[in-house]
């Protein structure tokens, strides 16, 4: 999976590094957490995970709290995750996850995304099935790290995939074995950085620079959606 290393890397550096769009991304993710699970991180994995991802954007923990508090609040917001699909131009392909309050809302302002950039939202299934949802977990390597030794120590647990580029070290497993896999890593004392449900395209496509403007655009439409929690895509 080194193919959606570098794109997910740069992607993450030019979209989810602007504070203003990650920081309520990474606050909706804390509040449906606490509000499914309870405000201690201790009894609720859930919210454990995704505080984890919170600190690793470098969310100020007043955010942090602020979050929980308010999932926990008299008039909490009720939050559901909803999905959509949708095709672009020279064949790529979306699936787009989403935290709203007002469905009707978010249906319409994605289609019209999808719309005003030259693609087209399509019935949901139609293109799930060309995308694979991962566990993905990200940490540091050490200097005593051996990472064949690591893999055999994490088949076990559900391990699929594991590579590593400058120092990080990327693991993949079937969603189903997230939570084996982020207890072995505790029992290993490995200290993640990120973990996270993704989803992968099984046909990743590589486009041209003059192809990925096009599908940057629309890309970037839907991203610009506050109910937006996350965009996949088959760029390979």
């Amino acid at each position: 999976m080194g193919r959606a290393f570098e794109y997910r890397k740069a992607s993450k550096m030019k979209r989810w590094g602007n504070m203003s769009r990650v920081f309520p991304r990474l606050g909706r993710t804390i509040m449906m957490a606490a509000k499914e699970g309870g405000g201690d991180p201790e009894s609720n994995a859930k919210l454990r995970t995704a505080i984890l991802n919170a600190k690793a954007e470098n969310m100020p923990k007043d955010n942090i709290d602020a979050a929980i508090k308010r999932a926990l609040g008299k008039d909490a917001q009720t939050l559901s995750e909803v999905t959509f699909e949708g095709k672009g131009p020279h064949g790529s392909l979306f699936f787009v996850e989403c935290a709203t309050d007002n469905n009707t809302r978010t249906v319409a302002n994605i289609k019209s995304a999808f719309k005003k950039a030259g693609g087209e939202m399509v019935n949901n299934g139609s293109l799930e099935f060309m995308f694979s949802r991962k566990a993905v977990f990200e940490f540091a390597k050490t200097a005593d790290m051996d990472i064949e030794e690591l893999e055999l120590e994490l088949i076990d647990a559900g391990l699929e995939e594991i590579e590593e580029e400058e120092g990080i070290v990327l693991v993949y497993a079937d969603y189903t074995n997230f939570g084996t896999l982020n207890a072995a890593f505790d029992r290993l004392g490995i200290t993640l950085t990120k973990a996270n449900l993704e989803r992968i395209a099984n046909n990743p496509v590589t486009f041209s620079e003059e192809q990925m403007v096009d599908v940057d655009k629309i890309i970037e439409k839907i991203e610009d959606d506050d109910d937006v929690q996350a965009v996949y895509t088959n760029i390979g």
